[in-house]
């Protein structure tokens, strides 16, 4: 196959799944999108490679991936997945003149201005304030956490991995939920509970809690139960997984700041989303003690668009945001293991929306 010079790859690889899509030069429009399955590829490579032999368009010359894990070298290891793998090797593979990884939720992140309210599911909330932060957080196989902030001109990303925080029991129910995972865990992070994983997690410890046996089912299982009515354990699981996700989207707009708005992404709650309209998800989220009335303001939005993380792959390979993620270029002699990017990144507040 040959290069396009004219194409570029964005792609968005989580635990589980992998989403591609093609972007030609000055365009801001997904070309030929597409989700694979993780687990059906021994490596990254074999993936992209599948990718672009269906779509037939030949190697692209530049591509920018967003992982699920942190993104400080040339040695990406994955949080979720067993694909870890080298940048530049991956680069040399397909061929490509630059390849670009970011953090998954950095990615989402710069997506957030261009997001509009149209393309959003609101849940409670003022109306939000554009020169202020605008955080995302999302629960997938692992919980994703991160934000841009306004600087001069600009929407800076922050790369972390918010959703490792240590979490807290709010209430009787969730101590007693906690008590019996820490019996095997010792740091019980917001992840361990809001994530694919904590909904099994939280069952099964509410049918030892309620019922003394520690019974584990897939979270597509326990969803299913719980959405249609049929297993009360299951109901009081997803409502419990809903109101733990208030707090920490209430912690995170808080310790940010985010009057810009808390967008909640991730590839569960779409999938529940009456469910979690109608729970308690924004009560707890604006039950803050003295600062409650603060963030009754703040507006929660479920983002109701396809592919937002290559929304802002696409975004992060404009020249404005050459500083975000790790590169490497055919035509550097970088030592990658050693790179260490500095963030400042470049998009006005008043820029155009990009349309996807």
């Amino acid at each position: 196959m040959k290069q396009n010079t004219g194409l570029n790859l964005v792609a968005d690889i989580g635990g589980t799944n992998a989403r591609f899509a093609l972007v030609e030069d000055k365009s801001h429009e997904l070309i030929k999108a597409s989700n694979l399955v993780c687990a059906d590829y021994p490596t990254i490579t074999d993936a992209i490679l599948d990718y672009l032999e269906r779509t037939a368009l030949g190697f692209p010359v530049t591509a920018a991936i967003s992982v699920a894990s942190s993104v400080t070298s040339d040695q990406i290891v994955m949080t979720n997945n067993s694909w870890n793998f080298s940048i530049s090797e991956t680069r040399q593979a397909l061929n490509c003149a630059s390849l670009k990884v970011l953090n998954d939720y950095t990615a989402l992140a710069l997506a957030l201005p261009f997001i509009g309210e149209a393309q959003c599911i609101k849940i409670g909330g003022g109306s939000q304030c554009e020169d202020f932060s605008k955080a995302v957080i999302g629960p997938g196989t692992g919980l994703g956490v991160s934000a841009v902030v306004p600087v001069a001109d600009f929407w800076m990303p922050l790369e972390g991995e918010g959703g490792h925080v240590t979490y807290g029991a709010v209430t009787p129910r969730e101590a007693k939920i906690i008590h019996v995972l820490g019996r095997t865990r010792k740091h019980i992070s917001a992840e361990l509970l809001v994530s694919g994983g904590g909904i099994s997690s939280i069952y099964a410890a509410l049918t030892e809690i309620d019922k003394g046996r520690f019974l584990t089912l897939k979270p597509s299982e326990i969803t299913h139960l719980a959405l249609a009515g049929q297993d009360a354990l299951a109901i009081e699981t997803l409502s419990i997984f809903c109101e733990i996700l208030g707090t920490v989207a209430g912690n995170l707009a808080l310790t940010l700041g985010a009057r810009g708005g808390v967008y909640l992404g991730g590839g569960i709650l779409p999938k529940v989303t009456d469910f979690l309209v109608a729970s308690n998800f924004r009560q707890r989220f604006e039950d803050h003690g003295r600062f409650t009335s603060y963030l009754q303001k703040i507006p929660t939005y479920l983002i109701n668009t396809e592919y937002p993380a290559l929304l802002g792959a696409m975004v992060s390979l404009q020249k404005e945001y050459a500083s975000v993620g790790v590169v490497s270029n055919a035509s550097s002699n970088e030592n990658l293991s050693d790179h260490c990017k500095n963030n400042q990144v470049g998009k006005t507040k008043e820029g155009n929306r990009v349309e996807n």
